[in-house]
């Protein structure tokens, strides 16, 4: 019943893919239950360290040999932002409030995309997805020289024709409710907030690849919906929050599943890049305070002892709270039961349409 060119492609049972969300959230426990499941897990690697990524790859074999896939981030400016001190002295308050001294001017951030996948090619990590553009022609040419399927993520029909033109395997069809930054590169973020359900079937008519619907689908219902729109899987990242595997603290998840669709925004004060979070007085202190946030990611690293002084002091109101719009069908459990739940929901709506 679900099985199509991508879903053999991959070597997955399942069109269901989890969204590889940074800061945590995903872990291999998290990778390896999904991908155990039928599903395809999905490692994000875009802020990480070689050794790190490499430690990781090893963790999900240890747990699973299905296939899973790693996320890196498309080439970025690396340019030192401007003038520092204003966006320093709006974050003194939140600091001090934290028992924390004053930031101080972050390093460059650490993205090197060239050692990245050069341990994605060593390791032989069968399937590999980014964000924020295109690769470079050489490094896709080697990527699929080595067998490795490519995805890319779009946000409007442009961004999935030229991922095409590329040589790219397949789209992912970011919707504006997905939660976490928005992929927009052809685009001026936030740009091109254009729905799932509008953006999904206008993509795949335009393209002749697999494209998989992300943003806004929880459950099975949401998976049926994205294929009756011509996708062949549907990407799931908010739903897998509040699963046991997810990294994420139990504050944090709390204040997930007390949020709802209403409590989100689309917003570049977390990172320097438009994304969409839960509303919180982090969010509406940055905001308010007028000022333009730094360039990604020298905003995330300016932020980053505030976010892990949050963690450990159980401030979620501190904490950057990347989620979808999707908020009040999300459950708690184990990943191995939630993608169970979602192939059976799904099957259960096919059966209600006939």
């Amino acid at each position: 019943m679900w099985s199509n060119s991508f879903t053999r492609a991959t070597g997955i049972e399942l069109p269901i893919v989890q969204a590889p969300m940074a800061g945590g959230s995903t872990t291999p426990e998290l990778v390896a239950a999904v991908s155990n499941a039928g599903a395809l897990g999905s490692y994000p690697a875009g802020y990480a360290q070689p050794a790190e990524i490499a430690g990781a790859i090893a963790a999900i074999r240890e747990r699973t040999d299905r296939p899973f896939s790693a996320n890196v981030f498309a080439p970025l400016a690396a340019d030192p932002p401007g003038d520092l001190q204003p966006m320093i002295e709006a974050m003194k308050p939140l600091y001090a409030e934290l028992g924390l001294a004053p930031p101080s001017t972050p390093g460059r951030p650490p993205m090197a995309l060239d050692e990245q996948v050069a341990v994605l090619l060593e390791e032989r990590v069968p399937i590999v997805s980014f964000t924020f553009g295109v690769l470079p022609d050489a490094m896709v040419a080697s990527l699929k020289a080595r067998g490795v399927y490519l995805l890319g993520t779009a946000t409007t029909v442009d961004e999935a024709i030229e991922l095409e033109r590329r040589g790219i395997d397949a789209v992912i069809a970011q919707g504006s409710e997905a939660g976490g930054h928005r992929g927009s590169f052809a685009t001026s973020s936030p740009g091109g907030l254009i729905g799932t359900m509008a953006l999904v079937p206008q993509i795949a008519s335009a393209v002749g690849v697999p494209v998989i619907a992300a943003g806004g689908i929880m459950d099975g219902r949401g998976i049926v919906a994205a294929r009756a729109l011509g996708a062949s899987a549907a990407q799931l990242g908010t739903a897998f929050l509040a699963c046991d595997e997810c990294g994420m603290p139990r504050h944090v998840k709390d204040a997930l599943l007390a949020a709802t669709e209403n409590d989100t925004a689309v917003t570049d004060v977390m990172t320097g890049r438009h994304g969409r979070a839960v509303r919180n007085r982090l969010m509406e202190l940055l905001e308010g305070a007028g000022i333009r946030p730094l360039e990604f990611a020298w905003q995330s690293a300016l932020l980053g002892g505030l976010r892990r002084a949050a963690v450990e002091q159980g401030r979620a109101d501190l904490l950057p709270l990347f989620a979808g719009q999707g908020l009040r069908l999300l459950r708690t459990g184990s990943a191995t039961d939630l993608v169970r739940d979602l192939a059976r929901e799904a099957r259960e709506t096919l059966d209600a349409l006939h």
